[in-house]
């Protein structure tokens, strides 16, 4: 291959990194671009969890055999079976070695020989492939993984120039995943309550819609809980800051407990006392029933007062409801009037007649009302 085309094949495997949005996508850019880079019909990205003592792969491309999966759960190998990931990967480069690539072959070890691995070896035979090549992959200075490029037996085998080549294409790799951390830290931040490791605002509100989107679709139910945590200004007038946000982290460990009883529920911190979950798929009364066992949980946290609970689910009759903000309205009425009254259970909208004082709460506050509580809801 000439050197514009390396260089073409380079530029292209960073610009396919570049513009993955998640970690899956940009493994699967890292090796298939190798892959093409190479010419190779196949390739693999795979990360080394020391602690595991284990190569766990993390995506396969190319003409895959009939047990690699594009993004497999289980597929790891201890590292013992492959003596070349603690030699090179670790005590070479620990003792200012290089992450030179090297190349295998159905018939044993060539350029840049680590030692004749057997593993390998059996695999390119079992999977019909005639040679790979395995590059050494290096991430804020220590050994990360690998990334390998196999071609079909009967096809040139990879020479010297291909594995200095590999390596290469294996430090641009590494380039392109600690950006990948970088923005997956970036939006973890984004969406993330600090305190509480909860979702935040932000985080609900692109659920929700896209929630929404799918009930209009196709009629799934969703149902959101908000929640007040009582007793938070007590415990910050009378025991200090520290406390109150121990109780505010205790409080998101409940909710996180109980939103686990509903698969794919969202729990969220929406800000100061103010909590919710978020739920697309169950039915209103299992949410109903996850939200009374949070009632009860919270007035069983030591230096809380319980939590004042509301919920609103398409499920219920409720009327039409065409946006989040409608269905945040929804909840936060069932939540005040579930403060109002004292309640020790949640308060659902809908569930108290034709003319059921939350949905009216909720649709048509009255003055009074407004000035007391200002919805929740984008502008």
């Amino acid at each position: 291959m000439g050197e514009d085309r390396r260089l073409t094949a380079v530029v292209a495997l960073a610009q396919g990194m570049a513009a993955a949005h998640t970690p899956r996508e940009s493994w699967r850019a890292a090796a298939l671009g190798a892959c093409r880079a190479l010419a190779g019909n196949f390739a693999a990205l795979s990360v080394w969890e020391r602690e595991r003592g284990r190569l766990r792969v993390l995506a396969n491309v190319g003409d895959r055999a009939f047990d690699e999966e594009e993004f497999p759960d289980g597929e790891a190998y201890p590292v013992h079976q492959f003596p070349e990931i603690t030699e090179f990967l670790h005590e070479r480069w620990a003792r200012g070695g290089e992450p030179n690539a090297w190349v295998e072959t159905a018939e044993g070890s060539t350029a840049g020989r680590p030692g004749y691995c057997h593993q390998r070896v059996a695999a390119l035979r079992r999977r019909g492939r005639g040679c790979c090549v395995v590059a050494p992959i290096v991430l804020h200075g220590r050994a990360w993984g690998e990334l390998y490029v196999a071609r079909p037996a009967g096809e040139p085998v990879f020479d010297r120039a291909d594995a200095d080549f590999a390596t290469v294409l294996a430090s641009v790799v590494a380039a392109g995943l600690a950006q990948t951390e970088r923005l997956e830290e970036a939006r973890r931040l984004a969406y993330t309550d600090a305190l509480t490791g909860l979702a935040n605002r932000r985080a609900v509100d692109v659920r929700l819609d896209e929630a929404i989107e799918q009930h209009r679709r196709d009629g799934v139910v969703v149902s959101l809980v908000v929640c007040d945590l009582n007793g938070l200004k007590r415990v910050n007038d009378t025991r200090g800051h520290a406390m109150g946000d121990q109780l505010l982290e205790r409080f998101g460990s409940v909710l996180s407990l109980c939103g686990a009883m509903l698969p794919g529920a969202l729990a969220a911190r929406l800000g100061g006392d103010e909590f919710c979950l978020l739920a697309v798929g169950p039915a209103a009364d299992e949410v109903v029933r996850a939200a009374g066992e949070l009632c009860r949980r919270a007035a069983d946290l030591e230096l809380g007062e319980g939590v004042a609970c509301g919920l609103a689910s398409t499920q219920d009759p409720i009327g039409p409801v065409r946006s989040g903000r409608r269905l945040f309205r929804l909840a936060d009425a069932a939540q005040y009037r579930a403060k109002a009254v004292r309640a020790t259970k949640p308060v659902v909208a809908g569930r108290e007649g034709p003319d059921d004082p939350v949905v009216r709460l909720a649709d048509e506050p009255s003055p009074a009302a407004a000035e007391r509580r200002r919805f929740r809801g984008r502008r």
